[in-house]
């Protein structure tokens, strides 16, 4: 008689987990610090701390979830561009920039800051 074999199932990650790891990840590589990520997601730097030791997550859906997709968006645009090269990738994040009138670093820190980089890259990297 042959014996049923149990099916595996698959468990969808949580999506809000996952965003929160991507996001700490990126904020780790572009050496951004808990203040300011809290300043370009906009939450509080508590509320990072939690983030960060994985008792909290982000939701996708949430204007903190956009703001932490486009820095995620961000770091995956420049990494390819610096070879992820780190230092490279902090020499371009922390120097004046004539397209962007800006130093990146500082503008990523407002939302419109943050797409106005975001949208450079991308058509960086559309150049390449």
């Amino acid at each position: 008689m042959a014996r049923a074999v149990p099916r595996m199932t698959r468990i969808a990650p949580d999506k809000a987990a996952v965003l929160a790891k991507a996001t700490i990840r990126a904020a780790q590589e572009l050496r951004l610090s808990n203040a300011a990520l809290a300043r370009v997601i906009g939450f509080s730097e508590p509320t990072i701390s939690r983030i960060a030791s994985g008792n909290r997550g982000i939701e996708p859906h949430s204007k903190e979830g956009q703001l932490a997709l486009l820095l995620v968006r961000l770091f995956r645009s420049l990494d390819p561009l610096v070879g992820s090269d780190a230092q490279k990738r902090d020499d371009w994040l922390s120097s004046h920039n004539k397209a962007l009138n800006g130093v990146p670093h500082a503008l990523i820190e407002t939302p419109q800051g943050l797409v106005l980089t975001l949208s450079y890259l991308d058509g960086m990297r559309a150049a390449a």
